[in-house]
């Protein structure tokens, strides 16, 4: 077989010739032209693997996380025929169900701690009307309210939506974003429970029902399943509760303040919750603003509107007694603590177990019983129909609220005494300045360091000094002391001492203080000036007994608790964080103790002996005798009692003169002595115990007293005297104080003007070093040897356990525990 011939015009290659070059003389091959000739393919691969190249080498570092426009909107339109597919999904898989377990709402069991019943809640109060018989301006104000462009929008908004979840997520507060159409399906078809799904269902079922049903039958739905408190379920069962009339009769007012309950039904119910009239009365005037906003009521109309007083609470006869107090006591916690919310609550089946001790609360209701509602007698005098009271009980260990007393009984009285926030806390409040001055090293204008010992001028209306606020308070009784240390200041409490120490202490550092003890910070008249020394606060007495369990733990703080667990069927809820923490130093809230056991022992609240157990606590007596106090704790239980003045039929407070037949009513007297009772019997099963204090150096010794100078009664004032105070029990090497003259909240009673000739330099400052905070004219006549110009140089001396012109001399430091 022969090769192949070479193609025409090709000359072959001399073997022997190198490559690329040509024998001389031979002629280059020439190309031959043709019409059909192509570029070898392997030009074009390399052509295209150098463009692929080049691409690559500019998307280099950063650039190459960045997708291609490709990508992007590859990945768009998957996400939006997922989003698609996702709601024709929902539409078609999610049905509207039938009405759900809230529509007939289950009552909830309340249980005391050792697992007994306390309370039901009561049946549901529930009655359906026809759109049609409520007014037209009723409507409207709900509508105003809750969801003003409910006519013409459709049934979910999704831009609402989106702008209350961010309005949540960046702390502008929890908002709604659901429309009338959503509220109505969640009331009727779903829950309250805040999950995801629930929210997925509630979108759903409300495009569904704007599609199937109209406007006016969401509206009629909505309107009779929400909840307006007092039990009451729809805005029939709500004219009924709250003015006793029909929906029909209803005027344009009372369905504005209907529509205001909307939104927090428990805390803008006026008449249960007093303090939150002010918040209850901007939501009303935000209502009846929006309803002349969308032209559905004429301006003038409005402007002649007035607000309409809902009526009184009608408990059911199963909440009776103090068990109404404590139900609703509890649910403001639950709610509060943000638990459940209220409309969740509402719907019940819970079984909610409290920390209430029922031996002890019986015990506290027998003592109020014993020691002051037993001696009233308002059909003789009429003072006494203004008296009220409220206490609370706390295990300063645990944080635990193991009583509480609310008033003589829930189906009377409605509001709870031990809850409010609108009565002046008096001198109660003066331990929380001293607190706060040895929590900060505090000084005296002059540099002294403010300790039990620290010389202090207590003259009747003397002017504060080193604040631009001018401030010249009274003491009780109109009298003057002269220089007297911050521990005799305290057994007596001098308004002088205290409204000059917060000055130096600082007003902003006292509030803290009193923050970091319980005290809510957005307490009523919680500002921070002179005056707060002397209790111008409003903090109810749960919160005071708050603030003394912290100083009676050594200044650490365990946040209260009413609730030990909550149950519904197989589930648990979550409960709060209790965490303790703490909020002063031992040193300082030792200290404060140590000083409140003097109270006991030789000042204002002798009456609390009669425990019989070692004890620590301050009197007050709130502005104009409206409200008496005493905060006392023993080393493991702590319990605040207040007395309280208050028109039965106006709700207006009153002062307690000529109550129960005194002139006065001061916190040493009737609270005192039941808190002795109830202490007595709360802790009849343990023994005494003695304060394990750790005290600021320098507190411990104790000076003698100093005495009073002449009092500068009042015109037509007089204060009763008070009965001799039970000795203190005797313990074993401790010998038991005498009695003397005692006072009542801070009134000095059966006092002489002589003076004690002996005299003491040891403790005292030198003269000239108490000039900060003393009078310019010096102290009164009639005081110690040894006074002169304002500065002491000595003090008042006598024997431990004397009695020095009828005030009880000041014992030993061994009297201190």
């Amino acid at each position: 077989m022969s090769d192949q011939s070479p193609p025409p015009g090709w000359t072959p290659r001399d073997p022997d010739t190198p490559a690329g070059q040509q024998p001389a003389g031979q002629a280059q091959p020439q190309p031959q032209p043709s019409q059909n000739a192509q570029k070898p393919a392997g030009d074009r691969q390399a052509r295209r693997a150098a463009k692929r190249a080049a691409r690559r080498r500019k998307r280099t570092g950063w650039r190459r996380l960045v997708p291609t426009w490709r990508v992007v909107l590859a990945t768009v339109v998957l996400l939006g025929l997922l989003i698609v597919g996702a709601f024709v999904a929902g539409y078609l898989l999610v049905h509207i169900p039938p009405a759900n377990a809230a529509a007939t709402a289950q009552s909830n069991l309340y249980l005391y701690a050792d697992g007994s019943q306390l309370a039901r809640d009561g049946e549901v109060n529930r009655v359906n009307v026809p759109l049609s018989q409520i007014p037209r301006t009723v409507q409207e104000a709900v509508l105003a309210a809750e969801d003003r462009d409910f006519h013409s929008e459709r049934a979910v908004d999704p831009k609402a939506m989106v702008r209350a979840a961010w309005n949540t997520a960046t702390g502008k507060g929890t908002q709604s974003g659901s429309t009338i159409t959503q509220q109505y399906v969640k009331n009727y078809y779903l829950g309250q429970e805040q999950t995801i799904k629930r929210k997925v269902k509630e979108f759903f079922i409300a495009i569904k029902l704007g599609r199937e049903k109209s406007k006016d039958y969401i509206l009629e739905g909505y309107l009779n399943t929400s909840y307006f408190g007092r039990n009451a379920y729809g805005i029939q069962a709500a004219a009924q509760a709250y003015y006793g009339k029909d929906v029909d009769k209803l005027t344009t007012a009372e369905g504005a303040y209907l529509a205001t309950l909307l939104n927090s039904p428990s805390a803008f119910d006026v008449v249960a919750h007093p303090q939150s009239r002010e918040r209850a009365l901007a939501r009303w005037n935000y209502v009846l603003d929006g309803m002349v906003k969308k032209q559905w009521l004429p301006a003038a109309e409005r402007a002649a509107i007035r607000f309409p007083e809902p009526g009184k609470v009608r408990p059911a006869a199963g909440l009776s007694g103090q068990r109404g107090y404590l139900v609703e006591a509890v649910k403001d916690y639950i709610v509060d603590h943000k638990i459940l919310d209220e409309k969740t609550l509402a719907e019940g089946g819970y079984r909610i177990t409290t920390t209430i001790d029922k031996r002890r609360e019986n015990a506290f209701v027998e003592a109020v019983d014993e020691k002051m509602a037993g001696e009233l007698a308002p059909e003789k005098r009429k003072a006494d129909r203004v008296v009220r009271a409220g206490g609370v009980s706390i295990d300063p260990a645990t944080g635990k609220v193991v009583a509480m007393y609310g008033g003589i009984d829930y189906t009377k009285q409605y509001v709870n005494n031990a809850t409010r926030h609108d009565y002046q806390v008096a001198s109660t409040f003066k331990p929380f300045v001293f607190a706060s001055a040895v929590e900060n090293d505090s000084r005296t204008q002059d540099g002294r360091l403010i300790t039990p010992n620290t010389l202090y001028n207590g003259d009747n209306k003397r002017r504060v000094v080193g604040t631009r606020t001018p401030y010249a308070p009274e003491n009780e009784g109109q009298i003057s002391y002269g220089n007297i240390t911050v521990n005799t200041a305290t057994d007596l409490s001098v308004n002088a001492v205290f409204a000059q120490m917060v000055v130096d202490v600082g007003t902003a550092k006292v509030k803290q203080t009193a923050i970091d003890l319980g005290i809510p910070e957005d307490t009523p008249n919680f500002d921070a000036g002179p005056a707060m020394a002397l209790g111008t606060m409003q903090a109810s007495v749960l919160d005071m007994t708050q603030a003394y369990a912290t100083l009676a733990d050594h200044g650490r703080h365990t946040p209260y608790t009413l609730v030990e667990k909550i149950e519904k069927g197989d589930d648990d809820v979550h409960l709060p964080d209790r965490t303790p923490k703490q909020a002063i130093s031992r040193e300082a809230a030792d200290t404060t103790t140590s000083m409140l056991v003097s109270v006991v022992d030789n000042g204002t609240g002798t009456a609390a002996l009669a425990a019989g157990h070692p004890a620590a606590g301050k009197t007050g007596t709130g502005e104009l005798d409206r409200s008496a106090w005493f905060a006392a704790y023993t080393p493991d239980l702590v319990t605040v009692v207040s007395m309280m003045g208050q028109d039965p039929d106006t709700g207006a407070l009153e002062s307690l003169y000529g109550a129960l037949g005194e002139a006065r009513i001061g916190g040493g007297g009737y609270p005192a002595r039941i808190w002795a009772q109830y202490t007595k019997s709360a802790l009849e099963n343990s023994d005494p115990l003695d304060f394990d204090l750790d005290l600021q150096p320098g507190a411990a010794p104790s000076p003698p007293p100093f005495v009073p100078s002449s009092p500068e009664p009042s015109e037509d004032e007089s204060t009763p005297q008070s009965p001799a105070p039970p000795s203190r029990p005797n313990r074993p090497g401790r010998p038991t104080p005498p009695t003397g003259g005692q006072d009542q909240g801070g009134r000095s009673q059966g006092q002489s003007q002589g003076q004690n000739q002996g005299q003491t330099t040891g403790g005292q400052t030198p003269e000239g070093d108490t000039t900060a905070g003393q009078s310019d004219a010096g102290t009164s006549a009639g005081t110690s040897a040894g006074t002169t110009g304002g500065a002491t140089t000595g003090s008042t001396a006598g024997a431990p356990g004397g009695v020095t012109g009828g005030l009880r001399s000041r014992p030993s430091s061994e009297y201190l525990e």
